[in-house]
């Protein structure tokens, strides 16, 4: 997001006097319960949008009233640099950090700030999703292309139509796509095309010859597609696209069927927390099988956990590409630290540049 929007969530009932430990947790798992009420607070900094997050957090303040919850709607890089700076000057920061920026994620819990807990719910995933026991991976989500039903009757269905499609004259100033160097999330999408799209350069040039408006947000490009300034939203998340579209009649979502790239919004409870042990208790709510299940029903966050129903789940998105073999996820992994270093970053970014410029 590009906007920062702070939701404090106060205390709506009394708390009962025994919040159950979820079935098949240990027995010990009521400690937690128990000093999470004696903390009283969650403080998160994320990047989910709040008109999805609101599901969740509802939800899970229905199973701990107890909790009061902070939530803070932050863009990935902004949280990225809010929580740094925060944890440097040794003041008060988030409890929880849930973001779509996948490598800002992961370096921020590899170097340190991550505090190493097993989640009960860990065993429902795979090592895919997981960095160790600091870093969880919660939902699936597929970029896809946003477009204005009003002028596009026939969306395109791979990259090489849709990189034809631009071609035309009329297309000319009306595509939104991310800025690489203002967005986290915008950057692992973009630059996971370079591995796995056939002819992405192609595209790329496509893009910078229609006069393509770059942006650090899918709201904003969401916003652009139904006022008709652009007719498309490329990469938008597809979470997001299937919330607005239920909404907003003439937004359209389409899916790639060569390629769709997805990833995964990790989420770590900090080693800082002032309350780690209501951040464990939002951590296992959202792996959880009833946290999934909002999700993929109400949120419309794609769900990760095997056997979770509902119409924001992965075999839904595997019907519309093609099948599964057309999916690439990206891992939740240290591997993604080498996106952040000079020598993969800037020559990205140049080639994008001057993608852009038609070199």
């Amino acid at each position: 997001m590009q906007k920062f929007v702070c939701i404090t969530l106060a205390l709506a009932v009394a708390a009962p006097a025994f919040a159950q430990v979820p079935k098949g947790y240990p027995a010990s798992y009521q400690k937690v319960i128990d000093e999470a009420k004696k903390e009283k607070k969650l403080v998160i900094y994320s990047s989910t949008d709040q008109a999805s997050a609101q599901f969740l957090i509802d939800d899970f303040k229905a199973l701990y009233p107890f909790v009061e919850v902070e939530y803070n709607d932050i863009g990935t890089t902004q949280l990225y640099s809010r929580f740094i700076s925060e944890a440097a000057a040794g003041g008060k920061s988030a409890d929880f950090l849930w973001s779509s920026g996948m490598e800002l994620q992961v370096k921020l819990a590899a170097d340190g700030y991550a505090l190493a807990y097993t989640s009960p719910e860990a065993k429902n995933y795979p090592a895919s999703s997981k960095m160790d026991n600091l870093l969880y991976g919660t939902t699936l989500e597929p970029g896809v292309l946003v477009y204005n039903k009003r002028f596009i009757k026939k969306p395109p269905t791979t990259h090489g139509e849709f990189a034809k499609m631009l071609a035309d004259s009329k297309m000319n100033g009306k595509v939104a796509t991310w800025d690489p160097e203002k967005s986290g999330i915008g950057f692992t999408f973009l630059h996971q095309d370079t591995v796995a799209v056939p002819g992405y350069l192609d595209l790329f040039k496509a893009l910078g010859k229609s006069g393509a408006g770059q942006y650090s947000s899918s709201g904003v490009m969401m916003e652009k597609v139904i006022s008709g300034e652009h007719y498309f939203g490329y990469n938008v998340i597809g979470s997001y696209a299937l919330l607005r579209a239920e909404k907003v009649p003439d937004i359209g979502v389409a899916y790639f069927r060569d390629r769709t790239v997805a990833f995964q919004r990790p989420a770590f409870i900090s080693k800082l927390a002032e309350h780690p042990n209501t951040a464990k208790l939002f951590l296992d709510y959202l792996l959880s099988a009833r946290g999934q299940n909002v999700m993929a029903n109400k949120s419309l966050i794609f769900a990760l956990r095997p056997g979770t129903e509902g119409p924001a789940v992965p075999k839904n998105v595997y019907s519309k590409i093609g099948g599964k073999k057309n999916l690439v996820v990206i891992p939740v992994s240290r591997d993604l630290l080498k996106n952040l270093e000079p020598g993969v970053r800037t020559p990205f970014l140049n080639e994008w540049r001057s993608a852009l410029k038609g070199q």
